[in-house]
């Protein structure tokens, strides 16, 4: 079935940007009758299949929303697990994403990791920094108000100092100012686990997106999920 609708997907109209916001991890594992930290180890399963789908396909930006801000507050236990989570994970998959020619970013605020990971992101972005494929954002104790936020004042600061005019501040001028100006905006939103929300992420890059929920939780969420919101977001007629 999967190949199915893979083979509907149009290749002239893959979304340059899917961004996803990976929700579930803990429902899943409840209704399995386990930890939540055993559904954040299989949700990393799920990520590496839906990155070598997206890369396969010709997908050139997935965003993934890891860890918000919002996160911080959970148990200290299950953050410090996803923490592990995420080194372990990078010291494993980083040599395979480097030999797909993936190259890795990430938003947020990093300096509030732990040094271990922020170590651990810095060489494994170093590592890919020349790739030219698939661009892999890590969205990492991320806030899309805080980066909106932050944007202002640095325009702020600008405009105080005299060295912009606020006439001349226009919607891509504060884009610049975003942690995404390299990136273009996301024109595919994917949540799993059935919640109809946006949930701090992306807000102004989503502006124009099409977004796509499925009650799939993200531990069973596969290349088939990500074929079919990419075959209904081409079925959808997109008027800006």
């Amino acid at each position: 079935m999967a190949q199915t609708i893979k083979n509907q997907i149009i290749e002239g109209n893959i979304p340059r940007h899917i961004a996803i916001i990976m929700d579930g991890n803990g429902r899943w594992a409840k209704e399995k009758g386990m930890n939540r930290i055993f559904g954040h180890s299989q949700g990393v399963e799920t990520v590496r299949k839906i990155v070598e789908a997206s890369s396969e396909i010709g997908v050139g930006y997935l965003t993934l929303y890891a860890f918000s801000t919002e996160n911080w507050a959970r148990p200290k236990k299950e953050v410090n697990a996803l923490m592990e989570l995420l080194v372990s994970t990078l010291k494993v998959e980083i040599t395979k994403l480097h030999k797909n020619n993936v190259k890795l970013h990430t938003i947020g605020d990093i300096a509030a990791l732990p040094e271990k990971c922020q170590q651990e992101l810095e060489e494994s972005k170093k590592q890919t920094e020349n790739n030219t494929g698939l661009n892999l954002t890590l969205a990492l104790s991320y806030s899309s108000k805080k980066d909106i936020l932050n944007a202002a004042k640095i325009l702020a600061h600008k405009s105080v100092n005299g060295d912009i005019l606020i006439d001349d501040i226009d919607e891509s001028v504060f884009q610049q100012e975003l942690s995404t100006c390299n990136f273009p905006d996301v024109e595919l939103l994917i949540r799993t686990s059935g919640e109809n929300r946006i949930s701090n992420f992306l807000l102004w890059e989503l502006a124009y997106a099409e977004l796509y929920f499925t009650k799939t939780h993200w531990p069973d969420f596969d290349a088939e999920g990500l074929y079919q919101a990419i075959d209904d977001y081409q079925k959808r007629e997109r008027r800006f």
